[in-house]
Formats: C-alpha cells, sequence, structure tokens
C-alpha cells in the first residue's frame, strides 16, 4: 500500500457553508494559491449549481492555479454534473465529486428510495460523470451511520463503474475513532480494486463530538490515502478535520511512515488568511495554530522549556510558519517591511494598493506600540469597504460611569451625508440607536461578538455581529482600536449586504 497521504481541502466549499463567512472570487482565488503553495493536492473549489458565485468562483480558481487538482462538487444528478463539467473547463486537472446517502435515514426519510435504487443511482451518477473527466470521487453521504455490509456494495459497485477515490464521510461527526477505523478496514478487506490501488479511500469527517482529528487518523491508519479537511477545521456545525493536525501529526509521528505534499512552514500564514478572510477568529487554544499553541505560562513549564524546549515543545514554532525573528513592524517601518510581511502571509498587492495600505498601517502603528500580523492581514482586506454605500464618517460618544452614554454620528450613504445622536445603555448602544435614527428600518441585533487580536490594551478590537431583517441574518465584521467604532462599522457592514 501506499505511504502517500493525499490532501484534499474543502476550505472554499465544505468551510465556506459556516454562516457569515462568504468569500467573493478574488478572495476565494487568493485562498487557492495560499492553498497551492501550501502544497494541497486536492482542491474543492465549490458547487456549481448552488449559485452563478459558485458557478464563477471554480472557473476562476480553475484559471488561477496549476498543478493542484480542482474538484467541482455534484449530487448524483446529471444537470449537477453538467454544470460541473462546465465549470471545470480550464482546470488543468479536474474531478467530479458526486454521490448520495446511503444510511438508513438517508435512504428512506431523504430519498424515499430503496436501497437498490440508491445503488443505481450511485451508479449512474458516477458513469455519467466518467464521460467528461477520468478522475471521479463518489461521496457515500452519512457513511459513518451506514451498515458496512451495504456500505461495501455501493462503494464495490462506483468502483466497478470507473470510480477513482471513494469517499466515506462521517458527515455528523458521530462515529467513534474505533468503529471509523474498523468501517475503513471493512471496506479495504471487503472490496475489490481498493487494495491494488485502483481506487482509494478517502476520509471526511465532522466535529460534532470532538473526534474529527482522531476518525480521520483512524481511517488513514487503517487504509484510506485521501484526507479531506479545512484550514484551521473550519466547516459546517463544528467544523471539519483541520488540516494542519493531520499534517502536524504525520510530521511528528514519522514511525507510522506516512508522508503528505504539505510544506508545514506555510500552515501558520494560511491560517492567518483565511481566519482574516472569513472573519473567522481562531480560538487560542486551538492545536498548532492558536495563539497560545507556543505560548507557556506555568513557571515549571516555562523553566522546562527555557532549559530545552523538546521538555514541553514536540514541535519547532518555526516548522509550522511561526518564526520568532522575524521582522517587527511598528510606526518606523517602511515599504518594504510591509511589503515584506505581505509576501509571507501570501498576500500580493500592486504598488498603488501597497501605497494605500501603508498609509493606514502608519495610522494604525501610531496608536499601536507593535503591528501584528492579523492586524496586517486585517488592513490588506479593509478596501473591501470600498464599494459600500453606506460609510462611517465619523462617530464621537460620551459616557461614564453614572452617566447615561450620548452618540453622535455621521454617515455617508450614496455620497450623501447624514447626522443623528441618541443616548443608550452604554457606548455600543448608544451608537447603534444613533445609527437606527438615520437608518430607519425594523432591524433586530441577533448576535454580537468581540474579539482581541493579541492582549494588549492597544490591540484592535474585531466585532462581528448577526443583524436579524427582513426575516434574515446578516453578518457583518469591524475591526478598529475602538471597540465602540469596530461594533458601528460591524452594524453598517450588516446593513450594507441587506437584500433590497
Amino acid at each position: 500500500m501506499s505511504n502517500r497521504l493525499f490532501i484534499f481541502d474543502t476550505t472554499l466549499r465544505d468551510g465556506e457553508q459556516v454562516p457569515g463567512c462568504q468569500l467573493n472570487t478574488i478572495e476565494k482565488i487568493q485562498v487557492a494559491k495560499q492553498l497551492e503553495a501550501l502544497g494541497v493536492d486536492v482542491i474543492e473549489a465549490g458547487f456549481p449549481i448552488s449559485s452563478p458565485g459558485d458557478f464563477n468562483s471554480v472557473i476562476e480558481i480553475s484559471k488561477a492555479v496549476t498543478w493542484p487538482t480542482i474538484c467541482a462538487l455534484t449530487r448524483a444528478v446529471q444537470k449537477d454534473i453538467d454544470v460541473a463539467v462546465e465549470a471545470l473547463h480550464y482546470a488543468k486537472h479536474k474531478r467530479i465529486h458526486t454521490g448520495i446517502g446511503t444510511s438508513e435515514s438517508h435512504i428512506k426519510y431523504k430519498f424515499n428510495a430503496t436501497h437498490e435504487e440508491i445503488i443505481e443511482r450511485a451508479v449512474a451518477a458516477v458513469k455519467y460523470a466518467k464521460r467528461y473527466v477520468e478522475d471521479v470521487e463518489f461521496y457515500a453521504e452519512d457513511a459513518g451511520r451506514t451498515d458496512n455490509e451495504y456500505l461495501a456494495r455501493v462503494i464495490e459497485a462506483v468502483v466497478k463503474a470507473g470510480a477513482t477515490v471513494c469517499n466515506i464521510p462521517d458527515t455528523t461527526g458521530y462515529c467513534l475513532p474505533q468503529e471509523f477505523g474498523e468501517k475503513i478496514k471493512y471496506l479495504m478487506e471487503h472490496v475489490d480494486g481498493l487494495s491494488n490501488g485502483q481506487c482509494i479511500l478517502s476520509t471526511h469527517c465532522h466535529n460534532d463530538l470532538g473526534m474529527a482529528t482522531a476518525n480521520t487518523m483512524a481511517g488513514i491508519l487503517n487504509g484510506a490515502r485521501q484526507a479531506e479537511v479545512t484550514i484551521n477545521g473550519i466547516g459546517e456545525r463544528a467544523g471539519n478535520t483541520s488540516l494542519e493536525e493531520i499534517a502536524m501529526i504525520l510530521k511528528c509521528h514519522k514511525s507510522i511512515g506516512i508522508d503528505t505534499n504539505i510544506n508545514t512552514q506555510r500552515i501558520y500564514p494560511t491560517s492567518r488568511l483565511v481566519s482574516s478572510l472569513m472573519n473567522m477568529p481562531v480560538q487560542p487554544n486551538k492545536a498548532i495554530v492558536g495563539r497560545n499553541a507556543f505560548a507557556h505560562s506555568s513557571g515549571i513549564h516555562q523553566d522546562g522549556v527555557l532549559k530545552n524546549a523538546q521538555t514541553y515543545e514536540i514541535m519547532n514554532p518555526k516548522d509550522v510558519g511561526i518564526d520568532e525573528n522575524s521582522i517587527l513592524l511598528t510606526a518606523r517601518s517602511g515599504h518594504a517591511a510591509l511589503k515584506h510581511r505581505l509576501q509571507v502571509l501570501g498576500i500580493d498587492m500592486s504598488d498603488e494598493a501597497l501605497d494605500k495600505t501603508y498609509g493606514a498601517f502608519l495610522h494604525l502603528a501610531d496608536q499601536k506600540k507593535e503591528i501584528t500580523d492579523d492586524d496586517i492581514l486585517m488592513l490588506a482586506g479593509a478596501d473591501r469597504t470600498a464599494t459600500h454605500a453606506v460609510k462611517l464618517d465619523y462617530l464621537q460618544v460620551t459616557t461614564g460611569k453614572g452617566v447615561r452614554s450620548v452618540a453622535a454620528i455621521g454617515l455617508s450613504i450614496s455620497g450623501e451625508k447624514f447626522e443623528a445622536a441618541a443616548s443608550g445603555n452604554g457606548p455600543v448602544d448608544a451608537a447603534i440607536k444613533a445609527l437606527k435614527v438615520i437608518i430607519r428600518r425594523q432591524m433586530t441585533l441577533k448576535e454580537f461578538t468581540i474579539q482581541a487580536i493579541s492582549k494588549g490594551s492597544d490591540d484592535v478590537g474585531k466585532v462581528h455581529m448577526q443583524v436579524e431583517y427582513d426575516g434574515r441574518l446578516y453578518y457583518g465584521f469591524g475591526a478598529n482600536t475602538d471597540i465602540v467604532t469596530a461594533s458601528v462599522e460591524a452594524y453598517i457592514d450588516c446593513i450594507n449586504k441587506f437584500k433590497k
């Protein structure tokens, strides 16, 4: 059996299904190029039939990257496959990922079909996709809760129909590692064409019970040779298996004898890029890429690390792209230092865009002692609001203990200026009430999250908001050293997304 594990990244498909994390095509291309530099083998670029945006993104990503396989998701429906084929036209290496649910609940309640009908539909979809592309991956949705004997029948049928990869998803994150490992082992032993490499098994594990990485490793140890993962483990509900965790487990446990093509030194910059573009914070204690992953606060730990890092660190921070000796950015840094840091983070800018970002960088550097990578990524994405119809001109807030907060706000709406003032229960409440005096719509704040990028009192605060308007939820993001301003900018970001 091969000792090579193929890394299938679905950040731009499954990861982007997280509410509020949608990217535009330009941002998707930026992530795709970073994934290519990281060394992923397959990029699942989207679900083309789901929307014109997804269709266009698959086309443009296909043009933008060179060596990774570009994969498009479909249902076991001919129209889906036709649209995927069209979207993959420019891909140098193309794959169609088609499939159908195989668990009892899917067969009975989702499809109202028989077991034999599901196999027939699966085979028909693979054969149809095979007319257009050589590389066809089949997914057995909810395989984690599918009876092993029936699952083997499905997989054997699609392998005979021409599937080159068979995806065994733990769609609901239900399996225990031993169960999932035994499922992969059962398939390897009972399906012709798997042990000889005619078709490889793939894992796609969700993290609903916190076992996505453990299940993925169990699958790999029992014969799976493709792992479907996302950067930072993002994905629907509790997320997917983290690319960085699988890559570093295999790197640290060399005795397993399985290698990937991942350039691990690009893990941290890729993590930060995805976090910034998707406005999705990385929890501080996240394995590999969290802020505290290489931090030691306990005196005993600090003493041990100072004597020999290996006493409490099984990885060198530089192995994942955290350079302790990297150039520090301050108000005295020039264009070259900023450009270098942007390139390290996977961002290439035109001279015009760099000049604009540098101006914002100097303004921020005057307010902070040191600029972090997250600050740089925030600045690099700041121009995304340039085309917004509603913009914040100014905000002035009076607040303090024992007094009611009062806010005065100025907005520019399609070039026209508006001003208003209001009082509230705290500075953020007052500012949003002043905003609503101008924007007279029935909108309700449903979620309000504040995150500091690092730990200083001068740090940039990130605010994530969820606003309900006209029966729909809209997600907004704001970042500023003033948390009240960041909150108003997040609310305005939601308003700019309202459907007319």
